[in-house]
């Protein structure tokens, strides 16, 4: 017999935490592949769709200042959950695709100094707006 390159699984296909109440993957069990999620509604899709085009902005406007990302209350553990650019433009564009958001966890250890609220990158994208705006309105006075 040669040598294995995996290690050997001790339980040899045995649940070791079969029946344990605190098994960690006890509810995965109810993601079964038989499973089908309902598509995204034309709403819903329209929706990540603008949030998708609104991190672009928000993105753009707010990367030079220091900001690496949005920070999200999560709904599930009332836990604040920071998403940097690309992670958050990946979950939206996974929910587009498949129709259920990623599994996540909070940030390790992030610089909340760092993000923002989707609140606090929209009020500054319509500040930059209005500012732009109001300086070609002046111009046609």
């Amino acid at each position: 017999m040669g040598v294995q390159d995996e290690p050997i699984d001790p339980f040899d296909g045995l649940d070791p935490f079969n029946g344990d109440p605190s098994d960690p993957a006890a509810d995965l069990d109810d993601l079964s592949d038989g499973d089908e999620t309902e598509p995204l509604t034309e709403a819903e899709r329209q929706d990540v769709l603008e949030d998708l085009s609104d991190l672009e902005i928000y993105q753009a406007l707010l990367s030079p200042t220091g900001i690496r990302g949005l920070v999200i209350e999560c709904e599930d553990c009332h836990e604040p959950h920071y998403f940097d650019w690309d992670l958050l433009r990946g979950n939206l564009r996974h929910l587009l695709s498949s129709g259920r958001p990623r599994v996540h966890e909070p940030a390790y250890d992030p610089d909340p100094d760092h993000y923002v609220t989707w609140e606090y990158a929209r009020g500054y994208a319509d500040g930059v707006h209005d500012t732009l705006t109001e300086g070609t309105d002046d111009d046609n006075n």
